[in-house]
């Protein structure tokens, strides 16, 4: 039978280890909204004349959206002997590593309120240090019920901190957003710049 990667998780050949990467959704509605924010400013800068050279905030954007890019590719890799947060060999000199944790090191997952309201949760370590239980995987539930399985930790309460219609609404604003900065652009090129 062939695993689902959203229910299951993804099995890379290496035994019972299993990946997580940051659910479609999520990746693509957020390089998105950052490309309708950040795409008409060079248009704009070089038709009001700002101050600061649209090569200059072309790059800076690049800069930008490459890291943004490298956030998203984080993911979770679960296996018999433990559970770690990794980032892509290409960025990890540029992020901090990630963190892994052994099941055996595990003593409790402790839920902690958000500035909004929500709940976030955190694996508590035998030395006391907390890690917070990655929310916007795909395969969530799947990861969960890892958890459940390999810490004995009663999981059944968890749920992810965003719904996955929460992003879809954000995708469908970030679309109208980008059709409004189509024209943007297109009267931006259009104008003369100001003198």
């Amino acid at each position: 039978m062939v695993e689902s990667s959203l229910d299951q998780g993804m099995v890379n050949g290496r035994g019972d280890r299993q990946v997580f990467p940051i659910a479609p959704l999520i990746r693509i509605t957020l390089l998105l909204l950052y490309i309708a924010l950040m795409g008409p400013l060079p248009f704009l800068a070089r038709a009001t004349q700002a101050p600061v050279s649209p090569t200059v905030l072309t790059l800076g954007i690049i800069m930008g959206g490459i890291g943004l890019y490298a956030a998203l590719a984080q993911r979770v890799e679960v296996d018999p002997q433990g559970i770690q947060v990794v980032y892509p060999r290409w960025i990890r000199w540029l992020f901090r590593s990630g963190w892994q944790l052994s099941w055996a090191d595990v003593t409790a997952l402790k839920p902690r309120s958000t500035g909004q309201g929500g709940l976030v949760y955190y694996f508590v370590g035998a030395n006391q240090q907390a890690y917070l239980l990655p929310m916007r995987v795909a395969g969530f539930a799947r990861l969960v019920e890892l958890v459940n399985t390999y810490t004995g930790i009663d999981t059944q309460d968890v749920k992810p901190l965003a719904q996955p219609w929460m992003y879809g609404i954000l995708l469908l604003f970030t679309l109208l957003l980008l059709l409004l900065d189509a024209w943007t652009i297109t009267t931006a090129l259009s104008m003369s710049p100001v003198s």
